[in-house]
């Protein structure tokens, strides 16, 4: 399901046909839908519309264009309008410094206003910013420590997404991202962490192709998913998993399942999460971030034996490939892992291991025969140039650790029709040279991006 976190139902475009437009969106799977008020009618019309549909919530706010009618009385309005039980955020709020409906000055007092009766509330904020990248910034470090929100409709650049991502919002990426000339609003949803990207029709305004110049609707979301999904290298299920999260976790609507699943889909593979134990401590490593991945919780409550993951996985033939790869090394496991990978191998799956190359020195023995005919597939985990950075980095819990990875990759190399080594790219990592050690061990080097899981 997709969740529309940011349109405008209650403007005069949706007037004629309002109740249709919901219908579309539902049969469209858009399953929950935020309207954001921006005016005083507007808030009004809002909290109505969410009070006769189930799957809308509304949030409350003035508008930057409007922000010269927040006066006291407003002001004492919103702080009602929040005790409504469908009420999620405060917004839209901001800054739009390119048309300037209302003076700057004045847009700033509105904007930490309304920041303030977020911060009292506990809700979190919808910011617009247009226009106005250093002073919106600049407002939220200084006014909204402690409150979340996301800077909806994005249209700024990649170092405002990085700033506003470190106060912990989140981006919205809405229609324009289709548009031919968005060049660098697309590099930058390839970009935003699965943990932090959201998705948003801003309807009436700014159809996605192909249905740009027609009158936008949350029904049209889904082209937005698929674009984003397409730069993403992912599917618009995986999509649709990752923000559907993301906005229940920032609006709170609805319960998020806190059990860890066992297997995960992400694109066409099929992912087994068998343990959260890991033998390194990377810091760039998502478990230290986040218990979801692609929008999985991957936080076992207790490990899967071999049988619960066989049960798990089903027909191993409906996927191209079958991956032990969970928040922890599967090769901690390696019993499960050679049971269940004879199994799929029998019933004519393929079968791919992501590990850290610690194998050999867990066991205290050479592994690698024992998987041979059983794993089609290793990517290893090299991850640095020297065994310095390497323990800088991943904080091994063996001394001898990077040396037993190039051993591992020596090894498997003998047994294992396809061994990849991987690096992921980060500012003190010399990538060359990892290239040159994979092409002396007589393996692709694969460079993986931050952030980047699966």
């Amino acid at each position: 399901m997709l969740i529309d976190s940011h349109c405008h139902l209650d403007m005069d475009a949706f007037d004629n046909d309002r109740g249709e437009v919901i219908n579309r969106s539902l049969e469209a799977e858009v399953t929950y839908i935020i309207n954001v008020g921006s005016d005083k009618e507007g808030n009004i019309k809002s909290l109505n519309i969410s009070n006769n549909y189930p799957k809308i919530y509304t949030s409350v706010g003035i508008h930057p264009h409007d922000s010269k009618t927040l006066n006291e009385e407003l002001c004492s309005e919103i702080k009602a309008w929040l005790k409504q039980p469908k009420v999620v955020a405060i917004g839209e709020i901001g800054l739009d410094y390119h048309y300037m409906h209302s003076p700057k000055e004045i847009q700033i007092n509105a904007f930490i206003k309304q920041i303030t009766i977020a911060k009292d509330s506990g809700l979190p904020i919808i910011v617009h910013s247009r226009e106005a990248k250093n002073d919106t910034i600049q407002i939220l470090q200084q006014n909204a420590s402690g409150v979340s929100g996301v800077l909806h409709c994005f249209s700024g650049d990649m170092e405002m997404a990085e700033k506003a991502m470190e106060l912990g919002f989140f981006i919205s990426i809405a229609g324009p991202v289709t548009f031919r000339n968005a060049k660098d609003l697309r590099e930058i949803a390839k970009f935003i962490p699965d943990e932090y990207l959201l998705i948003e029709t801003d309807a009436p305004y700014l159809s996605p192709v192909p249905m740009r110049g027609k009158r936008n609707e949350p029904g049209f979301l889904k082209h937005t998913a698929q674009a984003i999904a397409e730069l993403r290298g992912v599917s618009i299920k995986d999509i649709a998993r990752i923000t559907t999260l993301n906005a229940m976790k920032l609006f709170k609507i609805e319960h998020i399942p806190d059990k860890g699943e066992i297997t995960y889909k992400i694109r066409d593979s099929l992912y087994l999460n068998i343990t959260n134990r890991c033998t390194n401590k990377c810091g760039f490593c998502v478990r230290f971030r986040t218990d979801y991945v692609k929008g999985h919780n991957l936080n076992l409550e207790k490990e899967p034996s071999a049988d619960e993951v066989i049960k798990a996985v089903g027909d191993p033939k409906l996927y191209k490939e079958i991956v032990f790869c969970g928040l922890g090394e599967p090769l901690l496991r390696l019993d499960v892992v050679k049971e269940v990978s004879s199994w799929v191998k029998q019933e004519g799956g393929r079968i791919r291991i992501n590990t850290n190359g610690h194998g050999n020195l867990i066991h205290g023995r050479n592994i690698i025969p024992e998987l041979q005919g059983l794993v089609d597939s290793f990517s290893i985990s090299l991850d640095a140039e020297d065994k310095e950075k390497y323990e800088a980095i991943c904080k091994p819990v063996y001394k001898n650790a990077f040396q037993g990875v190039i051993d591992f990759i020596k090894e498997a190399k003998k047994y294992i029709p396809e061994v990849n080594a991987t690096v992921v790219k980060l500012p003190e990592i010399n990538i060359e040279k990892c290239r040159a050690i994979a092409e002396e061990l007589g393996v692709e080097l694969r460079v993986r991006e931050f952030n980047v899981v699966g």
